[in-house]
């Protein structure tokens, strides 16, 4: 069932339901704070890191139910997570490091960018090797991926002020 993409429109529906409603009350949330994001530069790159963790799984759940052929779809998955990977990288940068004193380093490694990226990309793999799992490992990238965003939203959303 893994690597029958047919399978898998089902929660390709679902998953375009609540990503997309997220993303819609992100856009709420920043027209309102609007001014206060605006002035700084990393509250601007983690809005914008919400925005591509939540844009993520939208465009898995679109991928999925698309009607095309399995070869496609990882194909797709993987250039997927090689864009948002990178986009989630560069807005890291931009944001600031997320360690300090007495923070380890491979916290800021496994975090939801880099685990829904790597999740994503090894969706795709497996799908095009037709072992691993498949498209199961869209699962725990598409909970990555909206739970490291509404985290995000949060994070930004209470430390904005004004």
């Amino acid at each position: 069932m893994g690597y029958t993409t047919t399978m898998w429109t089902g929660f390709g529906g679902a998953l375009a339901a609540v990503a997309g409603a997220l993303t819609g009350l992100l856009f709420v949330a920043v027209s309102v704070k609007g001014e206060a994001l605006a002035a700084s530069r990393s509250l601007t790159s983690r809005a914008g890191q919400t925005l591509v963790l939540f844009m993520t799984s939208v465009l898995i759940a679109v991928l999925l139910v698309a009607p095309q052929p399995r070869v496609a779809l990882g194909a797709e998955l993987l250039a997927l997570a090689a864009v948002s990977g990178t986009v989630l990288f560069i807005l890291d940068r931009r944001a600031g490091h997320a360690t300090g004193p007495g923070v380890p380093r491979y916290v800021e490694r496994f975090s939801p960018n880099t685990i829904t990226a790597v999740l994503v990309g090894v969706a795709g793999l497996t799908l095009l090797l037709q072992a691993g799992g498949g498209l199961y490992w869209l699962i725990p990238a598409a909970v990555t991926s909206l739970g490291g965003g509404v985290v995000n939203a949060w994070l930004f959303l209470v430390r904005v002020t004004g």
